[in-house]
């Protein structure tokens, strides 16, 4: 029995999806680290852990494999790199049921020599993210963390920018690697439920493992990752309390609610948000608002949004309004 089965009768039955293939991956410190510079307290890294842990999500991705090369170390935190000395820190051995994953962005990693052999690593799964255009270097990661022994994705993101044609030709060369898991990211927030469904079902023709990572512009980051666990996705990500860059990501406990499988625990992550994420708020400023709503109506990167949200200008609506609507 799930913690929330105090349903009527009469409604039994809505949002129970849950399927034994389905599973939760939690980015909260990855993607919220976008808002940090990759900055956070162990104290808050290990709570996230072990509220993943407790709540018995599927995965906990900690952060990005990061060059040190492009990305100078004093600027960032440890969550950019995510060193193995850093996660064992937090995790030690990790013998739990919770698996591992790190983000390697395409051309930004030195991943030949960063990403270890998986026996040398406390991490179970390579997240491969890259631009349509970046793809055959990312097929060479994905292959490199295979030959290593993780599991694998392809993340290719900015999907509402790129023309069908493009996309198919991406997704083919993708599934004819054997990455493990293809993931539709709408990285702008720009999407409707319609455009999920339609492109859920395409990305499942390709026999690969689908997963979804939906942005919260439009506040239907919710809605389109139900809309694409629904029609097939069966890796769905999420963050405690939508923490992530912008406008953020869908909600891991609305992820959990909806599910309503006994696998899960909600109090652990409710725990967890009111102890170490919502104190974050009130500095780290992500979350849906205006500017970041027009970032995602005029399908741009929220990079603007967030300067604007850090400068002088805040409140001035209008203004940002007409400067996004000029570059359009």
């Amino acid at each position: 029995m799930s913690e929330l089965d105090n349903t009527p009768e009469y409604l039994f039955g809505a949002g129970l999806t849950f399927r034994p293939e389905i599973k939760i991956l939690d980015c909260t410190i990855r993607d919220g680290g976008l808002m940090s510079n990759h900055h956070f307290e162990d104290k808050a890294v290990r709570a996230v852990y072990f509220a993943c842990v407790k709540a018995g999500l599927d995965y906990m991705e900690l952060g990005y494999k990061a060059s040190k090369k492009l990305f100078t170390p004093s600027l960032y935190g440890a969550w950019k790199y995510c060193d193995e000395e850093n996660i064992k820190r937090i995790v030690g051995e990790n013998h739990t049921g919770l698996k591992l994953s790190a983000m390697a962005d395409a051309t930004r990693t030195d991943y030949k020599t960063d990403i270890l052999p998986k026996q040398q690593s406390v991490l179970d799964m390579i997240r491969v993210a890259c631009y349509t255009h970046q793809l055959s270097t990312a097929l060479d990661m994905v292959k490199d963390a295979r030959d290593k022994g993780y599991e694998t994705t392809i993340n290719i993101i900015a999907i509402s920018t790129v023309t069908e044609a493009e996309l198919d030709k991406s997704l083919e060369l993708a599934a004819e690697s054997g990455v493990d898991t293809i993931y539709l990211v709408d990285s702008f927030g720009n999407l409707y439920n319609k455009q999920i469904q339609y492109l859920i079902k395409k990305y499942i023709k390709y026999d690969r493992q689908v997963g979804i990572h939906a942005h919260n512009n439009r506040e239907l980051a919710f809605a389109n990752t139900i809309e694409a666990c629904e029609h097939g996705a069966n890796m769905l990500d999420g963050s405690l309390a939508g923490l992530g860059r912008g406008a953020g990501n869908c909600r891991t406990e609305l992820i959990v609610g909806f599910l309503r499988h006994s696998k899960y625990r909600l109090r652990p992550l409710l725990e967890c948000i009111q102890e170490h994420i919502e104190p974050l708020r009130k500095h780290l400023l992500w979350g849906p608002d205006i500017p970041y709503m027009l970032t995602g109506l005029y399908n741009q990167h929220p990079r603007s949004a967030i300067q604007y949200n850090a400068g002088e200008n805040r409140g001035n609506y209008i203004k940002f309004f007409d400067d996004i609507k000029g570059k359009n």
